[in-house]
Parts: structure tokens; sequence; C-alpha cells
């Protein structure tokens, strides 16, 4: 049995490759008779052909290395490739270092541990890269004896 001339119709009625038209192999006399595109039509609302699904990759263990990934795993000296800054530019260290600064400025000043004007000081002395981290800050606050202590209120 021939069934070329109707796979080929199939395919294009179902506009899909000739490879992945199926054909039901117990209503195989049903298809030979099919000669024209409405008996394949036909033919295709009852069941007898159909598309089979397209094949993908599996994105399985991608998933799985990416949730790895996350948590931190994967990435030792085997995985690295770039200079040890370029893993972590100086942008992104300058704005980790910065932040917790500005953030422990904005609280002291809330608080009324340190005036504006000593915000203000401190704030431009943190941009221009004076202080190395927050535990810098305090020290060197600490030090000059500007940081008033908190008044505890009971």
């Amino acid at each position: 049995m021939n069934l070329a001339n109707q796979k080929r119709i199939a395919a294009e009625v179902l506009k899909c490759g000739v490879n992945r038209v199926w054909i039901d192999p117990n209503r195989m006399d049903e298809v030979v008779d099919a000669i024209t595109r409405n008996d394949i039509r036909v033919l295709i609302t009852l069941g007898a052909i159909k598309a089979k699904q397209k094949k993908g990759i599996s994105r399985g263990r991608i998933n799985y290395k990416y949730m790895q990934k996350k948590k931190g795993k994967r990435k030792g000296h085997g995985s690295r490739k770039g200079a040890k800054y370029a893993r972590n530019p100086r942008k992104e260290r300058w704005i980790s270092t910065i932040r917790p600064i500005r953030q422990q400025l904005r609280v002291w000043r809330d608080e009324g541990r340190i005036d504006r004007r000593t915000y203000r000081r401190l704030y431009l002395q943190a941009k221009g890269g004076v202080f190395r981290s927050k535990a810098h800050l305090e020290a060197h606050v600490r030090a000059t004896g500007e940081l008033k202590e908190a008044e505890e209120n009971v």
C-alpha cells in the first residue's frame, strides 16, 4: 500500500512536514481510498490522520543547573572565566559599599544622633570614598565624637 500521496496532501492540510503525518494502522483501507484534499480533511476530523507532536529539546537539565547556580553552587575555580573583578565589576562593588553607609547616615540623621550639617558633610565624604565600610564610618564618627548617644524612650 503506497500512501505517499495521501501523506503529502495531509502534510499540506495539517501544515507540517511529511514525516510528522501519522496514519492510524487500523484504518489504512479508508486512507487508501482518500484521494482528494476533502477526503483527507474528513479523515483528519475522524482521527485517522494526525500530526505527530514536534520533537523539542528538554530544558530539564538546564533548569536544574540554573537552580543550582541560584543557590550559589557551580561557581568554583574551574567554572570561572575572566579576571577576578570581571565577575564583580567596580561599579557593583561601589554600590554594595555606598548603600549601607548612606542608609546608616540616614538612620542617624532621622534619630537625631547627628545634625543635618554633619550628615551632609559625612555624606559627601562617603561619596568621595573616604569610608571603606559601615564599620569604618562608625569608627570615624565615634573617634571624632560627632555621634550622640540615642535617647532611650521607655
